[in-house]
Order: structure tokens, then sequence, then C-alpha cells
């Protein structure tokens, strides 16, 4: 969606979520509630690559940009995505440079990278393919997600790949990848995100990450960071209707 990319790019704050309800009306409930964007979570969840289009549709009803995660590395999934009318796509599991600079052979189009033309919903099933290929390179976001412990050991080379245009950063996977066997300390944790993003910044790249809530976002944001995706549908629904079902048996108790 025009104007996503380029927010993003100057690290306007933004905040989003991780959708993983397997249903348009879940989609336009988020893209309701005023989020600047949200990711539909392809590889977390049971969302399968038939509804992507629909999904993406819905939030487009609202004009609220949706990206989506998908699943790996392979091209095929990010042209699926793309060719859907994603504003943008977040690749997993990056931990190499060679790595970072297929992901954006595989979300550009030549002479940038090596992205297939396609009939899809993005170029209006086939009319519009030479608008579409006009503006696709100016306006899709390629975030790179760093959640392991050799991503961190390259995060030097990875962030000077041309074409990636954020670096987001995985706490969990990276925690467990850092573990070796006993889970890192929240010091340890802390100071690889912050070496994350120092490398990401000094290199001009835009900073997302995953936070469960709020408690330390103007902490990461002092920090660099300016991209935040909030938990997800399903944990901001289980947390509300848990704390509902808790106030509501706690009503009239004293």
């Amino acid at each position: 969606m025009p104007g996503f990319r380029q927010k993003c790019l100057e690290s306007e704050r933004l905040i989003g979520t991780f959708a993983a309800i397997p249903h348009a009306v879940a989609i336009e409930i988020i893209a309701s509630s005023g989020v600047d964007f949200l990711c539909i979570d392809w590889e977390h969840s049971q969302i399968g690559r038939e509804h992507i289009e629909d999904l993406i549709r819905a939030s487009d009803v609202h004009r609220i940009p949706a990206m989506v995660r998908v699943p790996g590395h392979a091209q095929e999934w990010i042209a699926s995505v793309l060719d859907a009318g994603a504003a943008g796509v977040l690749v997993p599991r990056i931990a190499t440079a060679e790595q970072a600079r297929r992901a954006v052979a595989a979300t550009r189009y030549p002479p940038l990278g090596e992205r297939g033309v396609g009939p899809g919903r993005a170029s209006c099933y086939g009319y519009r393919i030479p608008d579409y290929l006009d503006t696709a390179n100016l306006n899709i976001l390629l975030a790179v997600q760093v959640e392991t412990a050799e991503g961190l050991a390259n995060i030097d080379e990875i962030v000077r790949v041309e074409g990636v245009d954020m670096i987001f950063i995985g706490p969990g996977d990276l925690s467990v990848s850092l573990s070796a066997g006993g889970r890192p300390g929240a010091e340890e944790l802390n100071a690889a995100i912050g070496r994350i993003t120092e490398a990401a910044r000094d290199a001009g790249k835009a900073v997302g990450i995953f936070r469960p809530s709020t408690e330390d976002i103007d902490a990461w944001s002092a920090r660099g960071i300016s991209f935040f995706i909030l938990a997800s549908d399903t944990m901001i629904l289980g947390a509300g209707l848990a704390a509902a079902a808790k106030a509501a048996r706690e009503c009239g108790s004293t």
C-alpha cells in the first residue's frame, strides 16, 4: 500500500499485530482497531495459502496495510503473497547475508531482483501489469527477521544487503537460539537485541521487534526501534477474555 514502506524507511513509529485467526472478520476487527498495519502470520498459524488473498482483501477494505510473514525463504511463497496484494513481506530465520540477498531477489522485479511477473490480484489480475511494475519495487516492504545466534553473529553483513528495508527482531527464537542448553538471562537477550538494533541503524535500516505487551516500547524506541508488532489477535483475545472472566468472578466477592 503506497506510503507504508516510506513510513517504515523514515522510522516513523508504527504499531501493528500478528493476525493468526484464519477469517476475514478477525482481519476487519484488527483493521478497525486503530493499528497502523497488520501482519498475517502464515508461519505460525493455521492460515492456508488459499486464504491469504481474502485476508489481505479484508484489510484493504479498511485501507490498513497487510504484510505477510511467510513460512520460510522459498521464492514461491514470497511471490504468492505479493501477487495477492500484500503491502510487504516478513521473511523469518534470516541468518546470513546470502539468505537476505535471496529474499531481496524474490521480492523485487528486475533489475533489482528476480521476481516473476504474474496476473495476480496485485496487478488487477493482469489488466494493470505495467502500472504495478512501475510501483511495486517502490511500495513493497521487505523485512527480514533475525532470530538466531548465527544471525546475530552475521548481523554486520546482513544489514549491508542492498534492498533489505527492515531488520525485524524475534526475541523468542533469539532467546532459545542463544540458550545453548540454558535460557539466557534478560541482560544477555537485551544486549543481543541492542547489538542488532545498533548495527541496523548504523547501516540506515529500519528496525522492528515483536513485543507481547506495551510496557517497554518507550525503552526500545529510545534505542532506535520504530516498528512494533504487539502480540497477536489470538493472544489479545485470550488475555482479554481471561481478564474479563477473572473480574466477573470477583464481582461481589468482597
